[in-house]
């Protein structure tokens, strides 16, 4: 019988180091993750101011502050900045919500009027979402 000769395992493919590049695999999970991310946390703060702006309304009482529509347009700049491709629509949705945020806190008085804007506006986003159909990347 003869020795089996020893098995050759081919080396791995060697990567540059320097510092210039990065690997494509990881920057785009870590990518994905903070897009994740933002969308959590921009619809739990969507959520929790609309949800104070949805009592006030069906309660009759008056919100105490500004803090619900800085909640909700503050979750909605979050959520926009992660969820919409298009840049432009991106940024004018992120820079409206803020601006909107930014007046509230200006104004520093919700009246009615203003939460029914919030309201119907958040129902239609709600709906084009549950019946908008994603494209699948090709």
């Amino acid at each position: 019988m003869t020795p089996a000769e020893p098995q050759q395992v081919p080396e791995p493919e060697k990567r540059s180091a320097s510092p210039g590049q990065s690997n494509e695999p990881e920057q785009e999970s870590s990518d994905r993750h903070w897009r994740v991310l933002g969308k959590m946390v921009g619809t739990a703060f969507m959520f929790l101011g609309f949800l104070q702006v949805f009592l006030s309304i069906s309660g009759g009482f008056e919100l105490s502050g500004v803090v619900a529509m800085l909640l909700y347009f503050c979750g909605l700049a979050m959520w926009a900045n992660a969820s919409i491709e298009h840049p432009t629509l991106r940024w004018a949705v992120t820079v409206g919500a803020i601006g909107v945020a930014v007046g509230f806190l200006q104004y520093g008085e919700i009246l009615f009027w203003h939460k029914q804007v919030v309201f119907w506006g958040t129902s239609i986003m709600v709906l084009y979402f549950m019946f908008h159909e994603p494209s699948k990347p090709t």
